[in-house]
């Protein structure tokens, strides 16, 4: 029986606007196999950044629990759920949200050194891992000196760098123009073959949706397994 990564159970978020409750996400329920890959959809502002942020621990849920790796993040404190981030999840974001100051190689190797592995392990560890990314000759180039579609292949590679057990990414081809986002849709495919963590991605790529295990579409707070055609 696969592990279960991720869970969450009557998940509600509600939003003050104004005087009045916005219901976002209301007794949402939801849950991730080890080794799985799930895409979610669905329309702008129905809440699937929001979801994201409550399953990885980055916001707090109105009602209801989410466990990661089996822990319920409510329950530990602020120390103790970024341990559990650190070690368990990997983000990556329609934005890249590189450190602009740092090269490639270093950007890749922050988590393993924020977890305090040694120096030069991380080093080569992120090394390793931009080769696998197709950015082997793009280790000592800041930011600022790589094109849109390399430095989400950067990101990519710093969520992957100590190989989580869940990566979370949202719209991670949202700001790449077509053809840079096929490429890094297609390395995104490739690494779910070769790693063993769980996938889960917000994405507005139907392409892409189409070639995870599940298709989710977020709608009314809830939600709702699409079966593909």
């Amino acid at each position: 029986m696969s592990k279960v990564i991720l869970q969450c159970s009557k998940l509600s978020k509600i939003f003050e606007q104004g005087g009045h409750e916005l219901i976002v996400l209301q007794d949402l329920e939801f849950s991730l196999n080890q080794g799985e890959s799930v895409a979610i959809i669905g329309a702008s502002g129905s809440g699937k950044t929001t979801l994201l942020n409550l399953l990885g621990g980055l916001d707090k849920p109105t009602t209801g629990t989410v466990f990661i790796n089996e822990q319920d993040v409510c329950l530990l404190n602020n120390k103790a759920q970024d341990q559990l981030r650190n070690r368990t999840l990997g983000f990556v974001y329609q934005f890249h949200h590189l450190l602009g100051e740092f090269t490639a190689q270093e950007n890749v190797a922050m988590p393993l050194i924020i977890a305090k592995q040694p120096f030069e392990k991380a080093m080569q560890k992120a090394a390793d891992m931009l080769d696998q990314v197709g950015l082997a000759e793009r280790l000592t180039h800041k930011p600022s000196q790589l094109s849109g579609g390399e430095r989400q292949r950067v990101a990519i590679a710093r969520a992957l760098v100590h190989n989580p057990a869940c990566i979370l990414m949202d719209e991670p081809t949202g700001n790449l123009d077509r053809n840079t986002a096929k490429s890094i849709q297609k390395l995104m495919l490739e690494l779910k073959q070769t790693f063993t963590s769980s996938f889960v991605i917000v994405t507005h790529d139907q392409e892409l949706a189409d070639q995870l295990d599940r298709r989710l579409e977020l709608r009314d707070g809830k939600l709702v397994e699409q079966v593909a055609t």
